[in-house]
């Protein structure tokens, strides 16, 4: 049987052998879907028919379950992917992403038994099998006749929408539809809702309506009154996916003398994988003159879409070509160099040692609003000694109020942006389609606009997984949402938490240009079933870790299920070098703690667009890059002629003297860094990206780590394995919520390490895993813990530190069998601790908020060095330097967190004060910040330590053990400065310069003390903390908690569960955000 499998649809409704018979007589191409022609391979074909004839058979007992149904029809799926892997770029084996999705929805039905029926409850009187049921089905078919004509009609005859689309499909595949009054009024009188069907009888019919039918593909919700594509360079039209191609030379698009100007050419060598059309051809421009192309559109917005294939054109090096592009008097290019672009956004591939990207073809897309003048025009001005090049143009209009339809947006972060005005260009950094694959122009909206897989910026995918709409929920659209917003096939599919934690959360990551505002938009639409009213599912999305919705819930947004939806918002990029370098845009949900059912966050689709500076100005400068780009291999002759080639030997020589220049100046910058380096040794490095860097991804658009090679060594989970012993529980030195900590020996044996080891059930956050890993690989301090690397293989997320002897500061207070620390240990701890805070504070370009100061958050080495830890909350302060604080959803740990910040969501450097004071009263008292059993004075170590030291009894509550060590000068001098950490307003407490400063004084009086004899003066009785709730204690039970870098087993009471130290990436137990 070949792809012309024939067979006549009107002879469908013909019960048994007479309908299989009919199947094998005519062609099957002749009428079927005619947008599907051309698309199905015929293995897939054979396969689908093949189980459709065996679904007409007369007896119930010779047709096959719907478990066999199913699997026929993933191996006729299989057999259409299996082509489209092979051959992906010839059109006649692409499969159409409409096929898939019709095939994808029969895959999913039920599998009912030969006996299951729809309709009727009653399956006593049900005609659920056998030839009986085939003659019923008949009569229904009769009753649709007309659908069935419509079926067979011409079509351009046929309505977007029909009977059977909106009618039969809703009452076969919805629960609801046994009940009479969720029907629509006019399928109530059919005889559909009145007979039983066997499920594989529905599954025929249904199966025919979805191969047979173009109620939902015919046509497009949009139609662009402007549409031109051009193939610069190009003599003659060309076709490629249907689309008609018209080449510019003598075109009414261009000026007269267009040889004086330009040239045509053709790629040197054009790699397979690029398509012919249009990047087979170029237009070349060269010299100092401008060129322009002239497009007689209407008023409105129009897309501009420039296609560049930066290849070797008639000898010119393409990484020599610089040009600038401006369009109706908006700047959109600048000095642009289309090599450096493609060779920054091409794939890397994720084997470490591939840093040579192979050139490929890009497209640049931008909105344009044309003025009464209904003229758009599009110059090229090659930049001095250069020349520029464009391959195709695309220009198509839009509806008016698709993205110009809202002026105000909701800036996050601040009161007010720019409006989204006539005058202001959008261009377009990245549409995606969620969870989903590649949608290509032709499966559009009518715009032609294409939709990429979000694979390539998902941040730690791993659990995240794609939802497709197998419950076949009808997606709907509304007035806030026309059908032109995006296609059903993005709405259709969604990317998900699932069951993962709810301390887990979707993030992605988007390089975009510094300096510029942004807009973006979200596209919801739950075609998950499970959720089914307000607040089962409410999460936060924060843009660049600044809160853009606090509670997210669709169902407040919709009518309901399978509603369509977006959201808009602004956001502005700081540029603080002032360079418009690249830095990331993060886009983060996570689930919010007041949804009752469900911990979740999802998202269809994203569309990010950079919004013109006044001036109409898009221009940013090419990227910088980390590795050097190389030109395709393969070279074939010449193709431009000799006159050409002597024309451009000015610009070649040219070219050859800028590249000496720049190796020279690049030459002096490497040796003055160098020099730098070595007089600034310890200082922090350029932190202006600061935020959690990708260390690899798995997919194949990705750049590798940008982590320092110097300052973060990465391991090989082989070198991980050999180091624990393939993780062997006798190196555990720690246990916690994330996992596990080891002990281990790296170099041959020669180095001990703390290795961090997330698990994969863990309720700790992938991205408090990378963040820890973009802080520390950057910063250096002898109070800062050290990161030796990292491992990110196979699923696996693991940090390994320089090792800490002595464990956590906290296991030597209380509640272990550790020897007490002596007064004057404690101070120089103390002291350490602070040097390491207020080199965050100050040392960086901008401030560095841990976020997380509390005592099993400062290690202790060999030496008894002070070493801060556990950057997994860190924050980076305000762009602005006139603006005080970040606003922020609140983290940290139960006892330590400033209520300033936790009341106003705007976190300081303060608020690292305030937490420290926490931990001195801690280091004084030798008890934990928070103890629930005690009176409720008692209860906060901080409110408790302020009280006694207003009060005068501070040597009450101190460390019984200190009592004959600790001065009493020096104990006055040590409570001032923990109660003036814990000032109510932020500004009213220390910096944490100062506390460095009182603390080394305090350490100076008690010295002194001790030299004179001087004591603590009072000899009272136990603290009465001591003598209350210790059954009931817990250990930052409410928020978050860390475990230990320790020499050997735990060294926490294993009587008491209540302080054992639970995880290393800290995290949030009871927030609304992350």
């Amino acid at each position: 049987m070949s792809t012309h499998l024939e067979f006549i649809v009107c002879k469908v409704v013909l019960p048994g052998d007479s309908a299989i018979k009919e199947i094998e007589n005519r062609n099957v191409d002749a009428i079927i879907d005619s947008f599907l022609t051309g698309t199905i391979n015929a293995n897939s074909l054979r396969k689908f028919l093949d189980t459709m004839k065996g679904t007409l058979k007369v007896t119930g007992d010779e047709r096959p379950s719907m478990d066999n149904v199913k699997w026929n029809l993933k191996y006729a799926l299989n057999f259409q992917q299996m082509v489209m892997d092979r051959e992906p770029h010839e059109d006649s084996t692409i499969m159409d992403s409409s096929l898939q999705l019709r095939m994808s929805m029969i895959h999913h039905l039920p599998s009912y038994g030969i006996n299951d029926s729809l309709g009727n409850d009653n399956s006593a009187t049900s005609y659920a099998s056998g030839k009986e049921a085939d003659l019923r089905f008949i009569e229904v078919l009769i009753q649709l006749n007309k659908t069935i004509r419509m079926i067979l009609a011409p079509r351009e005859r046929i309505p977007r929408r029909g009977i059977v689309s909106d009618g039969f499909l809703h009452i076969c595949c919805h629960e609801s539809a046994k009940k009479k009054n969720n029907i629509p009024n006019k399928y109530k009188k059919t005889d559909l809702l009145r007979s039983n069907y066997s499920s594989v009888t529905m599954f025929t019919f249904f199966s025919l309506l979805l191969l047979f039918s173009t109620t939902t593909a015919t046509a497009q919700p949009y139609t662009a009154t402007d549409h031109f594509f051009l193939a610069c360079g190009s003599s003659s039209p060309t076709t490629f996916s249907g689309i008609r191609w018209d080449g510019d030379e003598g075109s009414k698009f261009t000026l007269d003398n267009i040889a004086a100007t330009s040239f045509s050419s053709t790629p040197s060598y054009r790699d397979p994988s690029v398509p012919g059309t249009p990047y087979s051809t170029a237009r070349i421009f060269n010299g100092t003159s401008s060129f322009t192309y002239t497009f007689p559109v209407t008023q409105g917005p129009k897309f501009l879409r420039l296609h560049f294939y930066p290849a070797t054109y008639s000898d010119l090096n393409p990484n020599q070509s610089f040009f600038s592009v401006t369009s109706n008097g908006y700047t959109l290019l600048t000095n642009f160099s289309a090599f450096l672009t493609a060779s920054y956004t091409e794939k890397i591939s994720s084997d470490a040692g591939d840093t040579n990207p192979e050139v490929s073809y890009f497209v640049k897309e931008f909105i344009i609003h044309v003025k009464d003048a209904q003229i758009l025009n599009v110059t090229f001005t090659p930049s001095p000694n250069s020349y520029g090049f464009i391959n195709g143009i695309e220009i198509f209009s839009l509806p008016e109020d698709l993205y110009f339809h809202d002026k105000n947006l909701n800036y996050v972060g601040q009161t007010n942006g720019p409006e989204i005005v006539d005058d202001v260009v959008f261009e377009t950094m990245y549409r995606l389609n969620v969870g989903g694959g590649y949608i290509s122009g032709n499966n559009d909206t009518g715009m032609y606009r294409s939709w990429e897989p979000d694979d390539e910026y998902i941040f730690g995918a791993a659990g995240l997984k794609p939802v497709n709409n197998n419950t076949m929920t009808p997606i709907m659209y509304t007035v806030e949402t026309p059908n032109y917003t995006a296609p059903e096939l993005v709405y259709a599919t969604q990317r998900s938490m699932g069951n993962m934690s709810r301390y887990y959360n979707l993030t992605w990551r988007l390089p975009v240009d510094s300096g510029f505002y942004y807009k973006l938009r979200l596209h919801f639409c739950n075609i998950i079933p499970q959720y089914k009213k307000k607040a089962d599912v409410i999460f936060t999305i924060l843009m660049n870790n600044v809160t853009a919705e606090d509670y997210a819930d669709l169902f407040d947004w919709t009518q309901g299920s399978g509603y369509a939806v977006f959201k808009d918002y602004g956001v502005f990029i700081n540029d603080p070098d002032g360079r418009g370098s690249k830095r990331d845009l993060w886009l983060t949900m996570h689930p919010n703690s007041l949804a009752i059912e469900y911990n979740d966050a999802y998202l269809n689709g994203l569309e990010v667009f950079k919004l013109s500076k006044a001036g109409g100005s898009l221009a940013s400068p090419n990227p910088e890059l980390s590795f050097t780009p190389t030109l395709p291999t393969r070279q074939a002759p010449p193709m431009e002629t000799n006159k050409s080639r002597t024309r451009l030997y000015p610009v070649i020589i040219g070219g050859v003297a800028g590249v000496i220049l720049v190796f020279l100046a690049v030459l002096t910058l490497v040796v003055f860094r160098q020099r730098r380096r070595v007089k600034n040794y310890g200082t922090a490095e350029d932190n202006s990206s600061w935020g959690p860097v990708s260390v690899e991804s798995k997919s194949a658009h990705s750049c590798h780590s940008s982590l320092p090679s110097d300052r973060c060594r990465r391991f090989s989970l082989t070198e991980v394995k050999v180091a624990t012993g393939e993780f062997n529980d006798d190196c555990v030195i720690g246990r916690g919520g994330f996992g596990k900590v080891y002990k281990g020996y790296i170099d041959n044996g020669t180095t001990a390490v703390a290795i961090k080891r997330l698990n994969a059930s863990s309720s700790q956050g992938v991205r408090e895993f990378h963040t820890e890993i973009g802080m520390l690989s950057k910063l250096r301090h002898v109070h800062l813990v050290s990161l030796i690397g990292y491992c990110d293989e196979d699923e696996e997320m693991v940090l390994v530190y320089d090792y800490m002897a002595h464990g956590t500061l906290r296991e030597h207070l209380y509640r272990s069998n550790n020897p007490p620390l002596s007064w004057k240990r404690r101070l120089h701890i103390c002291i350490g601790a602070a040097r390491g805070l207020h080199y965050l504070h100050t040392s960086a370009k901008r401030t560095i908020i841990h976020r997380d100061v509390k005592s099993t958050n400062i290690l202790l080495d060999e030496n008894w060095v002070a070493k801060v830890s556990d950057f997994g909350l860190s924050k980076i302060g305000p762009d602005d330097p006139s603006q005080s604080h970040v606003s922020t959803v609140v983290k940290g740990s139960m006892g330590y967190v400033d209520p300033e910040y936790y009341q106003r969501k705007q976190l300081t450097e303060k608020s690292d004060v305030y937490s420290f004071g926490v931990v001195l009263f801690e280091v004084l008292c030798a008890r934990p910040a928070m103890i629930p059993g005690l009176p409720k004075e008692q209860v906060s170590l901080g409110v408790w330590g302020k009280y006694c030291y207003r009060k005068g009894i501070l040597d009450q509550i101190i460390d019984r053990k200190l009592r004959d060590e600790i001065a009493p000068e020096c104990l006055t001098k040590f409570g001032e400065i923990a109660y003036s950490c814990l000032k109510e307003q932020g500004c009213d407490r220390l910096t944490m310069e100062e506390v460095v400063y009182k603390l080394e004084l305090a350490l100076e009086v008690q010295e002194t003390a001790e030299k004179t004899g001087g004591r603590v003066a009072s000899e009272n009785q136990e603290p009465p903390f001591l003598r209350h709730g210790e059954a009931t204690t817990t250990d930052d039970n409410g928020l978050s908690r860390s475990s230990a870098i320790r020499n050997g087993t735990s060294s926490v009471s294993s009587t008491d569960e209540g302080f054992k130290s639970e995880t290393v990436f800290s995290e949030l137990q009871k927030s609304t955000g992350r």
